[in-house]
């Protein structure tokens, strides 16, 4: 099928679907005229990569949890290793961003919002 079958199916954007190929986390065959030509199985991963990419997994996580997909043997216990790391950063992620939240409420609420040229977040800002 044509890059914008497999596209659809997958539900990803064709400029997304032709980096994944260029990437090398899906492997297109080439048609004679020099085209892509992707299968369904192509775009069944393209489909479980857009999936894990929605959920944050990293393009590095998504390489491991699609090989992982495709091997008839694997452990769960693999696949879930994966899925703790992905949440273990997303905790310190989300701490990170909390703590910058309070940051900036703590000066946002030190500046009046008035006519004044005095403001704390410029002052904040500009002292490095």
């Amino acid at each position: 099928m044509r890059i914008g079958d497999a596209a659809a199916m997958a539900g990803l954007p064709v400029k997304t679907v032709r980096y994944y190929a260029d990437i090398g986390l899906v492997s297109p065959s080439r048609a004679t005229n020099g085209y892509r030509d992707y299968s369904n199985a192509d775009a069944r991963r393209l489909g479980f990569i857009g999936r894990a990419r929605a959920l944050g997994f990293t393009l590095a996580e998504c390489r491991r949890l699609l090989a992982l997909y495709e091997d008839e043997t694997r452990a769960s216990a693999d696949v879930k290793a994966i899925t703790e790391e992905h949440i273990a950063a997303l905790d310190a992620k989300m701490a990170a961003l909390a703590t910058l939240r309070n940051e900036l409420a703590s000066i946002a609420d030190a500046c009046a919002g008035d006519a004044s040229p005095r403001c704390p977040i410029i002052e904040h800002l500009a002292s490095g």
